[in-house]
Order: structure tokens, then C-alpha cells, then sequence
């Protein structure tokens, strides 16, 4: 039988702890009487209302014993206050612990004033007291600018460049200006403008090079590199928007990016950013867009101008190597002509020198060889001949006719035989008296005959 049935006196009531037994007839008296049912929440939460009076020093009740009996007591009043501090103190020491990246740096500020800069690793401050502002020091940042500004010579053009830098002093950088980035924009604008505004137009769209070129048209100089073969070189199709300026700051516009970042870094410095410019690059550099079509004409002119210069090299490359070879031809043709001459003046020097000797040792046979020699070359060739026959007037002479009309074989002089013939020729002429009558000086005339042969 259950134990909360009827009847059931002999049940022990599992709640009590082994309570009570009950009577026969389901009735109770004295110490056992009354059956006890299952504990009481109110009378849980009461006691835990007694513990909580006397932690905060009041006095509570407890339940007692089966009679209801009780008794308080005082407890002690600093030890909830106390506990509540270690709490906050734990967590507030707790929180002041924090971690600093590799690529960073902290920077310490207590009560609003500097204190430290902190490498990386794990680090603690004390919070409210401290405040740490961590600053990345290796990361590379980068913006662009874009701006149109004023030349020297009162021109505008629209300048676009590029600008890298990084964090150098973590202090500076956070300390010393409110915003590091808008006073570096500020601070480029401002030295770009500067360097813009003294430098000319020409300098400041064109390379060094083009400028060079430019000032020496003007001058009525060479261009460089030009071929030999173009005579003014005013005429070629160079057009400029204007010219160089003299006392410009840049020589062309390599200079532009360099220039300026030399000027900024100075600025920088000067300011205190605690910044460090790694490069600027110029992307481009061109005249407002209402005259960017004449500037492309222009451009367009230029590479014209260079494409034709490049076939003059190319026809002059092709030339080259055969004028030179025709030049050394008549160089080795009139090197050898005037080996010839000089030989030859050399042999009729030595000759004559050598004729010199005999002539001064027999004059007279020396001049009748020198005669003879050139008569036989005069009439050598000659298709003329002339006899003398005397006073023998009907001989019958043979010429031969058909001999007479052809070279001789040995060229322009004769043989032995007739350098003989004609040698006792000139022996009987020698020999006849030089005075003598009409008669027969005319008949010797009349018997000179006069042949022409074919």
C-alpha cells in the first residue's frame, strides 16, 4: 500500500526521513501524529533570505528544529563591499592587458600626455589611466592626385601623378596634426603648383630630348642625330605649342616626379607628419581638354617627323656600304694609275740620263740616233712615202701600196732594215753639195715623187 493512502499507519512517509508512524485508524497523536508532505519552496527561499540578512550585518531567522524553535545571530558588514571591489579590481586589471601586431607600433598616452612607444608583443596598461593608439608602420599607402595649374608662360595643363609613402615616426604621425593623410595631400598639391608654376609648358609636357631639340631650331642650329644629307634642318615638321622657356625649373618632364618629391619630403619634415615618401610617379602630363586636339596634331607631327628620319637612316644604312665600296674602287684605280706614271717617269728619267751620257761622249752620233729614232716613230705609222730617186727619173720603182695602208706589227716604230735604208739615205744627202744650179736643183725636185697609199 502506498504511503499517503488510508490505512496505511504502518508506511513510513519518505519525505520526513524516516517520521511519525501512523495509527491503526489513520489518526495521530503526541510526537507522531501529523504526516509531513513534500518540502516547501516559500520556506527554501526564506532561508536564503536569512543567509543574505546576515552577510549585510542584520539579524535573521532560521528554521529550527520540529518544535519550531529558533535563534539569530550578527554578521559581518565589510565582507560583501569587499568582495565587489576584488571583482571590479580583476576585471579592470584584466582589461588592461593588449597585444601590439609585427607590423605595428603603440603609442602610449597617459593622462593625455606621451609616455611611450611600445613594439610589438603583448604589453599592459592601465585602463582609463592609459591610451594606446597602435600605427601600422610597414604598410605601403597610396593615393592620386589630379590637378590643372598655371605655367611659367601662362599656360594650363593638367598634371595626374601617383604618390607612395609610409609611416616613419608612429609618434609624429599621431601626435603632431590632426589628420596626417589631408595635410599630405594638401602639402603635395601645394609643391606640385610650385614646381609647375615655374617651368614652362614646352617643359612640362615634352621630354628633355624634344626640348633640346626645340632650342636649337630656334637657334638655327643641327638637330641631333640628324642625317648628313638634310641641308636646313628649320625645314623639318617640328611643331611646339610654344617655346622653351629659358630660366625654367624642369629641363622636361622626367624631371616633374623627381623634382617634386624631393620638394615634398622637405615638407613633410618641416611639418612633422612622421611620414616618409617612397616614390612619386607621374602618369601623365597633357594640355586642357578644349585644346587636346591640337596637341595630338602636334604629337602626330612629331612621330611623322621621326618615321621619316628613320627611312633617311634606313636609305642612308643601304647607301652607305656601296659608296664606300665605289670610293675604295677609285681609290685602288688611282693608286695604281699613279703607280704607273711615277714608273714611267722613272724609266724616261733614267733613260734620258742614260742617252745624256752617250750624247755627251758623241754628240753628232748621239743626235743622227736621236733623229732617226724620231722620224722612225713619226713616219712609222704614216701612209705616206717618200723617194727620192735622183736623176734616175725612169727607173721603175714597186711600192707596195697594199703593205703601206696597214700598221706595222711591231707598232709604232720600224725594224733594223729600214732604220739602215733610211740611215744611208741621210748619208747621201749629207754627202751632195749643198750649192748647186737651178737645173739641177729643180730637177731634183721634180724627181721627188709623191705616193699616197691607201
Amino acid at each position: 500500500m502506498a504511503w499517503n493512502e488510508p490505512g496505511g499507519g504502518n508506511q513510513q512517509d519518505p519525505w520526513s526521513g524516516g517520521g511519525r508512524r501512523g495509527s491503526g485508524n489513520g489518526s495521530g497523536g503526541g510526537n507522531g501524529g501529523n504526516n509531513q508532505g513534500p518540502p516547501d519552496l516559500d520556506e527554501a527561499l526564506k532561508k536564503f533570505q536569512d543567509k543574505l540578512s546576515r552577510l549585510m550585518g542584520k539579524r535573521g531567522k532560521r528554521g529550527g528544529d520540529s518544535n519550531g524553535g529558533g535563534s539569530g545571530g550578527k554578521g559581518n558588514p565589510f565582507i560583501l563591499p569587499g568582495v565587489l571591489v576584488i571583482i571590479v579590481l580583476a576585471i579592470w586589471a584584466g582589461s588592461g592587458f593588449y597585444v601590439v601586431d609585427q607590423s605595428e607600433r603603440g603609442v602610449v598616452l597617459r593622462f593625455g600626455k606621451y609616455y611611450d612607444t611600445v613594439n610589438p608583443g603583448l604589453h599592459w596598461s592601465p585602463t582609463f589611466v592609459d591610451q594606446v593608439t597602435r600605427v601600422n608602420v610597414t604598410e605601403v599607402r597610396s593615393f592620386r592626385q589630379n590637378a590643372s595649374m598655371l605655367t611659367s608662360d601662362t599656360n594650363i595643363v593638367t598634371v595626374r601623378l601617383s604618390a607612395q609613402y609610409q609611416v616613419a615616426n608612429p609618434r609624429d604621425y599621431v601626435l603632431n596634426v590632426r589628420d596626417p593623410e589631408q595635410s599630405l595631400r594638401n602639402a603635395l598639391d601645394s609643391t606640385l603648383r610650385h614646381v609647375v608654376g615655374a617651368s614652362g609648358m614646352q617643359n612640362v609636357l615634352t621630354s628633355t630630348t624634344e626640348v633640346e631639340e626645340v632650342k636649337q631650331i630656334d637657334e638655327g642650329g643641327k638637330v641631333p642625330d640628324m642625317p648628313e644629307t638634310v641641308e636646313d634642318p628649320s625645314e623639318l615638321p617640328v611643331v611646339t605649342m610654344t617655346p622653351p622657356v629659358p630660366d625654367s625649373l624642369l629641363s622636361g618632364r622626367e624631371e616633374l616626379g623627381p623634382e617634386v618629391a624631393k620638394r615634398l619630403q622637405e615638407s613633410l619634415d618641416a611639418y612633422g607628419l612622421g611620414l616618409r615618401l617612397q616614390t612619386v610617379n607621374l602618369e601623365s602630363t597633357q594640355a586642357p581638354d578644349q585644346v587636346q586636339d591640337a596637341v595630338d596634331d602636334v604629337i602626330r607631327s612629331r612621330e611623322d617627323r621621326q618615321r621619316l628620319i628613320n627611312e633617311a637612316r634606313a636609305y642612308e644604312n643601304a647607301l652607305q656600304p656601296r659608296t664606300e665600296g665605289e670610293a675604295q674602287r677609285f681609290i685602288e684605280e688611282a693608286t695604281g694609275y699613279r703607280n704607273t706614271v711615277v714608273s714611267d717617269a722613272e724609266g724616261q728619267t733614267s733613260r734620258f740620263l742614260a742617252v745624256l751620257g752617250e750624247y755627251q761622249q758623241a754628240p753628232e752620233v748621239t743626235r743622227q740616233r736621236l733623229y732617226l729614232d724620231t722620224v722612225s716613230e713619226v713616219l712609222g705609222n704614216n701612209r705616206k712615202a717618200l723617194i727620192d730617186v735622183g736623176s734616175q727619173n725612169n727607173s721603175m720603182i714597186y711600192l707596195p701600196l697594199d703593205q703601206l695602208g696597214k700598221p706595222r706589227a711591231g707598232g709604232s716604230g720600224v725594224d733594223s732594215q729600214d732604220i739602215r735604208e733610211l740611215e744611208s739615205v741621210f748619208q747621201q744627202v749629207q754627202n751632195e753639195p749643198l750649192s748647186g744650179s737651178d737645173n739641177s736643183s729643180g730637177q731634183r725636185q721634180s724627181s721627188g715623187i709623191s705616193r699616197e697609199g691607201r
